[in-house]
């Protein structure tokens, strides 16, 4: 429970379907000096669960993954970055926090299952394959950070508010009385509170932001950099370089600390290389195979070729059409209609 209208919804179905439900809350990391900022487990948010699961009378728990959380997730963010990649902490999040350490949490007192506000489904077949689609409301659905889960993991999980539109879901926390009905969808990393990536790194890792030199493909220096994790892929305002045409970020280069940057027709990509690939079935197809791939959260799915590698461990995916903006550390998941069959990050 998280103190939004998703996961308190959850709990209340999950109470109305016949299960014993124990309502549980991370207490993660914050920056000192801003512990009522992070957006996941602030006062307000913590008191809005206590009061959700004493209206729905369950017991409620808080546990304290402060310190985990800052030595995974938050050192991953930073490391990424300072590894030039645009790293995304959501999936390790919910690999080693949700899927782990509050799974484990959550095993020890005896639960069968875990439930999250996550908008996806879970579905078992004849066989016991347990596999994981899109929510129902396409709009809403957040499959794409859940792809890391694995079978053992699936077995565990119970999305309830992946079966409802987002405004369904709104409308029955309100004709429950829960006092969330209205709270508005948080956005952004947690631990940011809201902030800029650039002001945080700035004050947790400024050892990283090193000048270097702005470089076209061809190799032209047009001027100097203030570090590179304070730019991403696709990139236009900020550059500091002055041109006739308008100038884009097309990569960055950590071993030579440079940033390279041209015009809108060279932007895009029709290949990537995706490492720490997680088939859900528990095995990489045998061959290659035709999928739709997002290589963000927000982005539009496009279809491509997949080719695992290395025994499954990577994957090669060839677009049908160049994607503008495949930025490494982020996530290519691969998904067959709502099914979805894998993902790794973008090397």
């Amino acid at each position: 429970m998280s103190g939004g209208v998703d996961s308190s919804v959850a709990a209340a179905l999950l109470k109305q379907q016949g299960y014993d439900v124990i309502g549980m809350m991370l207490r993660l990391w914050s920056e000192p000096g801003k512990e009522d900022s992070n957006r996941c487990c602030t006062p307000d948010s913590m008191a809005m669960a206590r009061r959700v699961a004493a209206k729905l009378d369950i017991p409620f728990y808080v546990v304290d993954a402060k310190d985990v959380f800052r030595e995974s997730v938050v050192q991953y963010f930073l490391d990424g970055y300072a590894a030039g990649v645009t790293p995304n902490p959501c999936l390790l999040c919910n690999r080693q926090i949700r899927w782990t350490f509050l799974l484990e949490h959550a095993l020890a007192l005896g639960a069968d299952f875990m439930a999250t506000g996550h908008y996806a489904r879970r579905r078992t077949t004849d066989d016991g394959q347990h596999e994981l689609l899109r929510a129902i409301d396409h709009s809403k659905d957040q499959s794409y950070v859940l792809h890391v889960l694995n079978q053992e993991k699936l077995a565990r999980a119970l999305f309830p508010v992946g079966e409802y539109p987002k405004p369904e879901i709104r409308k029955i926390a309100e004709s429950l009385g829960l006092p969330v009905y209205k709270r508005p969808d948080s956005q952004d990393l947690c631990f940011l509170a809201g902030e800029d990536y650039r002001n945080f790194i700035q004050r947790n890792a400024a050892e990283m932001l090193v000048p270097g030199a702005i470089v076209t493909r061809a190799g032209e220096t047009l001027g100097q950099h203030n570090g590179l994790a304070n730019y991403t892929i696709g990139q236009r305002k900020g550059l500091g370089v002055a041109s006739p045409v308008p100038l884009y970020v097309l990569g960055k280069d950590a071993a030579t600390n440079t940033l390279v940057v041209g015009e809108a027709d060279e932007l895009g990509a029709v290949e990537l290389f995706a490492d720490d690939v997680n088939w859900m079935s528990g095995e990489a197809p045998r061959e290659a195979f035709r999928a739709e791939v997002k290589i963000r959260y927000t982005a539009r799915e496009a279809w491509a070729q997949v080719t695992p590698l290395n025994g499954g461990r990577q994957a090669r995916v060839r677009f049908d059409a160049p994607q503008r903006d495949v930025t490494p550390g982020q996530a290519a998941v691969f998904y067959d209609g709502d099914l979805l069959i894998g993902g790794g990050i973008i090397l």
